[in-house]
């Protein structure tokens, strides 16, 4: 039993103990970057395998079920991506690129055993785990030391903070419910939360570590700082990898709450609206791309949080399927940004002009990504945002869903600024930008994957669906 549905998870554990290997000698950036690839892509394999099996493990804490399978393959799919995209590793000092590898490898160790944890204490063992691993590889950026230093004191600090106000939220909790696993949760918790006030201040506050990794108010003030200050390739992992975990938990613990809609459902809404109208208001002004990309997350956390809150079948499939394409949209960015500095330096506005010419690969990419991220049929940020509304008004938040429609507009000026920099910028007469053929098939999957979706949904919903049913 155990070796069935805990195989991801064991190949997973496999991988990183060879990482630590390579580690202990002195390989060439290429060697390790493909034994990287090959394995990542061997646990894909594995987890697509075991999608669909069921159990329950340690001591009952750990339950591997549709969902938490559907969550394994978005983490682990994500985390080959990113493999794929640091080709070179070109941002991170020589000497650490097998230690950068092991480490990124544990982080999602960490969120895949989040994906099955089912008991506070499990689930904030798992988070930890993967945090502590992003805390040490932000330093590994070359020759930015100091602002590297920051972004690492900065995402420690505020991890710390919010660490501590989720056990202070479990404190309350345990003390209310008299337990720690969520199904035993769900059956205390709807009633406390609908008539007691202390019950929605445990609920948020354990909700705190979750909305850090979000980057969604009021816990998004260190974002900007950090993907400006991490590497290139690192930024691509905080901005990706942990939202999708939070995600999952994030669904877990609304689902035990309830769906009433009750004090604690207007502060989440709170911090939907917050988070979409300053991330999109202070995106307008930024010329950095990836302090814009780290603004717009702050939004997007704020759209996905919409179909989290209303706790039904319709608008948490929704927020699945949105994350899928936020995953997709954000790293076809960052793959774009990558190959724009070739020596690993943040990228501004400027160095996108003549990209057209330099790239015509690069430029459609980034194209089609930002008109995903806009929200511009027929990609799948489109339909991420369609079915999240739809799944809004369907519960009756129409004053959410409108101040959702009217931030999705603002951003459409700041997402389209990227592509028209690429396309109608003045041509520097900068050389062409040569790519390997991996590197071409990468941003050829991120056009077709970006756009595909958004035309046949259908299966991806359905998935989502069946997943999200188990907590309802």
């Amino acid at each position: 039993m155990l070796n069935t549905v805990f195989l991801p998870e064991m190949a997973l554990m496999f991988m990183v103990l060879v990482m630590f290997f390579m580690t202990l000698g002195n390989l060439r950036t290429g060697v390790i970057q493909g034994v990287t690839l090959a394995m990542s892509a061997v646990v894909l394999v594995v987890a697509f395998a075991s999608y669909g099996a069921n159990g329950l493990l340690f001591y009952d804490a750990y339950q591997v079920d549709m969902l938490s399978q559907l969550f394994k393959i978005i983490i682990l799919s994500g985390l080959f991506l990113i493999y794929a995209l640091g080709r070179g590793l070109v941002g991170i000092e020589p000497k650490l690129h097998a230690e950068y590898n092991m480490f990124l490898g544990i982080s999602a160790l960490g969120l895949v055993f989040l994906s099955s944890s089912v008991e506070l204490l499990a689930i904030l063992l798992s988070l930890e785990i993967s945090s502590y691993a992003l805390y040490v590889v932000i330093p590994f950026r070359q020759g930015q030391g100091r602002m590297s230093a920051e972004a690492c004191i900065k995402y420690i600090m505020f991890g710390a903070i919010a660490t501590g106000l989720t056990l202070y939220g479990m404190g309350y909790i345990f003390g209310l419910a008299h337990t720690t696993y969520l199904n035993e949760l769900a059956v205390v918790i709807p009633s406390l939360v609908a008539t007691q006030p202390l019950g929605v201040i445990a609920m948020v506050l354990v909700l705190i570590c979750f909305l850090y990794k979000l980057a969604m108010f009021p816990m998004h003030f260190w974002t900007p700082d950090v993907y400006q200050g991490a590497a290139n390739e690192t930024t691509s992992i905080i901005a990706t990898l942990p939202k999708v975990g939070a995600v999952l938990l994030l669904l877990r613990l609304v689902a035990v709450a309830g769906a009433d809609i009750t004090q604690y459902t207007w502060v989440l809404a709170t911090f939907a609206v917050m988070s979409m109208t300053f991330g999109n208001l202070t995106a307008l002004v930024q010329t950095d791309l990836k302090r814009l990309l780290a603004y717009s997350s702050i939004a997007h956390a704020g759209y996905v949080m919409l179909g989290i809150m209303t706790a039904d079948l319709l608008g948490m499939a929704a927020a699945v399927f949105y994350i899928i394409g936020y995953l997709l949209m954000n790293l076809g960015c960052f793959y774009v940004i990558y190959n724009v500095a070739p020596e690993g330096q943040n990228v501004t506005f400027d160095d996108l002009k003549g990209l057209s010419r330099r790239s015509p690969l690069l430029a459609m990419t980034l194209l089609v990504a930002a008109f995903g991220m806009a929200g511009i049929p027929p990609t799948i940020g489109f339909v991420g945002k369609f079915v999240v509304f739809t799944g809004a008004i369907n519960k009756g938040f129409y004053a959410l869903v409108i101040i959702g429609v009217i931030n999705a507009a603002i951003a459409m000026f700041y997402y389209l600024k990227m592509a028209r920099a690429a396309y109608c910028g003045a041509d520097d007469e900068k050389d062409p930008i040569l790519m390997p053929i991996g590197s071409k098939a990468l941003g050829v999957f991120f056009i077709l994957a970006i756009i595909l979706i958004g035309v046949l949904p259908q299966e991806f919903m359905a998935a989502a669906k069946e997943a999200v049913a188990l907590l309802l």
